[in-house]
């Protein structure tokens, strides 16, 4: 069985920045990822006040999810980014150094990106959360 995913901009809607404002899945399973922090596969924080080496580090932790339930970056059918900060500039980098990774294609689906006053970890600056319908 073939999983059917299907992105859609209403003419209604505003033009968006590569995502698209619905996405629907037709038939299949569902993953849900745990949010993908900026962690090492030791546990420790990888880049502390570094916005690029924490989103470099998210995208290696997300692929490697991904690929954990033989899946890919175009098989994510929503994403919620958070990054802590108040500044739009922030939050821009943190979304062009994504959709330029790897990981690029999983942004193409449902998105939201967010500005959040704290996260998890002491230092944490983004994470990602993903959901997935798994190729059939």
């Amino acid at each position: 069985m073939t999983t059917k995913i299907s992105r859609i901009n209403p003419d209604q809607l505003h033009e968006t920045p590569g995502y698209h404002h619905i996405t629907v899945v037709e038939t299949g399973r569902t993953a849900y990822l745990a949010g993908q922090c900026p962690l090492d596969q030791a546990g420790s924080l990888v880049g502390a006040d570094s916005l690029d080496a924490q989103v470099d580090q998210v995208v290696v932790n997300a692929l490697a999810a991904l690929a954990a339930v033989d899946a890919r970056p175009p098989h994510v059918v929503r994403s919620v980014i958070y990054v802590r900060s108040d500044d739009r500039a922030d939050l821009s980098l943190v979304w062009q150094r994504l959709t330029t990774s790897a990981l690029g294609p999983a942004f193409t689906s449902a998105s939201t990106l967010l500005g959040v006053a704290q996260l998890g970890f002491t230092g944490q600056l983004v994470e990602v959360d993903l959901t997935v319908a798994l190729p059939g």
